[in-house]
Order: structure tokens, then C-alpha cells, then sequence
């Protein structure tokens, strides 16, 4: 079988015929290129160039050799472009896990850049809780997580990549909507859209701390995981719930929302997670993206 590089050469002396401009272009000397030529068409049992002292020309098999060699050496070329683009990071395939907030402006952010920094990056995008992040990423599901703090895994690096106040967000009528801010003792006794305790503990908890502080207790009319079905519940006249402010960005119709006078101590966060030991090599021109969207 044909070598690559008596390919090369013959492509090289078929477009220039001339053995001495092909020797030159392929930074080579004339007579290991002959050789080359030679033992390719030894190989094949055909003749592929016509010599003369003073003409080069291909044969009628060297022309429709030519276009198969260049096929194929532009094949080789590109395999071995994508291997050095892949392990520069500049290629391969990046999975992220994202909570539905973070998919209403961060994630789209990240997709749009990656698409102009990162073309030749795939990205394939999961949307799952918090918990189920963890646990994706430490059976390599996925290599980058968005996700509610606290990530208390050794296994793992982290990184807040985004910090936000709660907002209340309150039904078509209600009679809090003439108040520009309000109160914890605004909800209280009130009806309240609550999260899930199993599936969104981090917004239960901060919640509870809240209204535990300021002695408020709300009548929790519904539990529920997803911030979106909760917005869905306030639209239905359902009752008001409390949310990150970048769920505003969903313009649920019939839904207004209010900041709070009073808020938790700290913000609501969204972390970036990684496993330490991922050796993908398209994570960290990927994590550097998403860290400079975020910011």
C-alpha cells in the first residue's frame, strides 16, 4: 500500500509539473522526490507522470489519480488539524447542566459566545435540578454544572458565577401590587407558593429563614420544584410566590413583580461546578467562557 507521503509528492509535481518547483515546495530536494513518485507508481503498476528532459505531464491515469490524492491528502490534513484542535481544547464536546433560571438569559449568553469564540465545540445542554447536577457530574454525565450552593464535594471545584435578590412575584388583582416593595409581614398569613423541601432545598431554606426572622408565618398553599411551574401557579390566581429576580425574564402574562424591603443575608447565588479531575480538554477554554459571560 501507497504511503502519505508519496502521495504528497505526487500531488506536489502534478500541479506544478515541474519537479524541481515541487521538490522546493515541499521543503525537500529533487531526487527523494523521484524516488518517492517512482516507488508510488511501482505500487499502483501504473505510470502516472510523463517525463521528458524537458516537460513533466500526467498521464490519463495520473489525472484521475490526482483527484483521489487530493481527497485524500486533504482528508489526512483536516483528521489531523481536528486531533490538535481537540487537544488544544479547541474542538470536542463539552456537557452542561443547568437549572431553569439560569436557562431564561445565562445559558443562552454562553451558547451565543461559545458559537462565536468556540465554533467547533459541540455543547450539549441538560436541564436538571441542583442534586441531580451533582450527581451527574460525579458519574461524568456532565463536565460543568450550574448550580444552587452548597457543593460540599472534594471531588469538585466551584465557582460563583452569579448572585441575584428575591423578588415577589404576585397574581393579576392582588391587592400588594399598589406597594412598590414589600415585607415579610406582607405574606403573612397570606397565601404563598412554597418550594419543594426534596428537589429546591436551597430557595425552601432561605425562605424559611426569612420569615422565620422576621416572625412570619405564610399559609404555603402549594410545593413545588420548578421556579417556571411556580410562575405558572401565580398566573392561575393561585396564590403570590417569592422567586430569584432573573425569573422576570419568563414575562409570564398576568404575572407583576415586586422587590422586598426585607431580604435574606446573602443573595441567591448560582455556582459553576467541575470535577477536578475531568480531563476533558475542551472544559477549560469552555469554563473560561462561561466564567467571562458571568462576569
Amino acid at each position: 500500500m501507497f504511503e502519505l507521503s508519496q502521495l504528497r509528492c505526487f500531488v506536489a509535481a502534478a500541479e506544478e509539473l515541474h519537479f524541481g518547483r515541487a521538490a522546493q515546495r515541499l521543503n525537500m530536494t529533487q531526487s527523494p522526490l523521484s524516488r518517492q513518485i517512482q516507488l508510488l507508481e511501482r505500487i499502483l503498476n501504473v505510470t502516472l507522470l510523463e517525463r521528458t528532459s524537458r516537460t513533466v505531464s500526467l498521464t490519463p491515469s495520473g489525472q484521475v489519480f490526482l483527484i483521489e490524492a487530493r481527497r485524500i491528502v486533504r482528508l489526512a490534513e483536516s483528521a489531523a488539524l481536528s486531533a490538535r484542535r481537540v487537544a488544544r481544547g479547541d474542538a470536542g464536546r463539552v456537557s452542561i447542566g443547568f437549572t431553569a433560571v439560569s436557562g431564561y438569559h445565562l445559558v443562552p449568553k454562553i451558547v451565543a459566545q461559545a458559537r462565536a469564540s468556540l465554533p467547533n465545540v459541540e455543547l450539549d445542554l441538560r436541564e436538571m435540578v441542583s442534586g441531580d447536577q451533582v450527581d451527574a457530574l460525579l458519574i461524568g454525565l456532565i463536565d460543568v454544572g450550574f448550580v444552587r450552593p452548597p457543593v460540599d464535594r472534594q471531588e469538585f471545584e466551584t465557582t460563583c458565577v452569579l448572585n441575584e435578590p428575591l423578588v415577589a412575584a404576585l397574581p393579576a388583582g392582588d391587592a400588594r401590587l399598589g406597594q412598590a416593595t414589600l415585607a415579610p409581614a406582607d405574606f403573612d398569613g397570606r397565601p404563598l407558593i412554597m418550594y419543594s423541601r426534596q428537589g429546591a432545598g436551597y430557595f425552601h431554606n432561605m425562605l424559611l429563614q426569612l420569615f422565620d426572622g422576621a416572625g412570619v408565618m405564610p399559609d404555603y398553599v402549594q410545593h413545588v420544584t420548578q421556579i417556571h411551574s411556580m410562575l405558572g401557579l401565580v398566573h392561575a390566581g393561585l396564590a403570590a410566590a417569592i422567586v430569584p429576580e432573573s425569573a422576570a425574564g419568563l414575562h409570564m402574562l398576568d404575572v407583576q413583580f415586586r422587590r422586598l424591603a426585607t431580604t435574606p443575608e446573602k443573595p441567591v447565588e448560582l455556582h459553576m461546578a467541575w470535577r477536578r479531575d475531568n480531563a476533558n480538554p475542551a472544559l477549560e477554554p469552555m469554563r473560561r467562557l462561561c466564567e467571562g459571560v458571568a462576569g
